[in-house]
């Protein structure tokens, strides 16, 4: 009993040994930012596969639509290879202009980031690391290529 719960205690101490190392490639955020993190899961083929990173905040929103925008740069960890994205600049919120109906109210709503630079590589091996000014969020999503292709027609 004492050895399997020593087992998993050392299981546990060298799983968060190993997050806290592959984050030593990665430079602390800069003032005004916020470093954020997450992993995806291996699958079969990477290759069929990529993230969706998607950043924004919360704001309150009427009818129209609303949208930040800014693009993600890709660099690189200097000595290591490895990448990270950073978004320095966001603009707006923009909104279009349409009259919203009398006494609709605002309610709040996940408002994102459109430009450059969102749609990545897909790699297991390596955290996902994404630098954005304070105050938003980072989400992602996982795109995987159909099985099926389709044929072009000479024309």
């Amino acid at each position: 009993m004492k050895i399997a719960l020593l087992g998993a205690l050392l299981t546990v101490s060298v799983s968060a040994g190993d997050a806290l190392y592959d984050m030593k490639p990665y430079p602390a955020a800069a003032p005004g930012q916020t470093r954020m993190v997450f992993r995806v899961p291996a699958v079969e083929t990477e290759a069929d596969s990529k993230i969706g990173i998607v950043v924004g905040r919360t704001i309150l929103v009427d009818c129209n639509r609303a949208t930040f925008g800014g693009n993600l740069e890709k660099r690189v960890a200097k000595g290591w290879g490895y990448p990270y994205y950073v978004l320095e600049k966001v603009g707006g919120p923009a909104t279009t202009l349409m009259a919203c109906p009398p006494g609709e109210d605002k309610s709040e709503a996940f408002v994102s980031v459109r430009g450059e630079g969102f749609l990545q590589r897909y790699n297991s091996k390596l955290p996902v690391v994404v630098y954005v000014p304070e105050g938003f969020e980072v989400r992602y999503r996982i795109w995987r290529a159909d099985s099926e292709f389709g044929n072009a027609e000479l024309e």
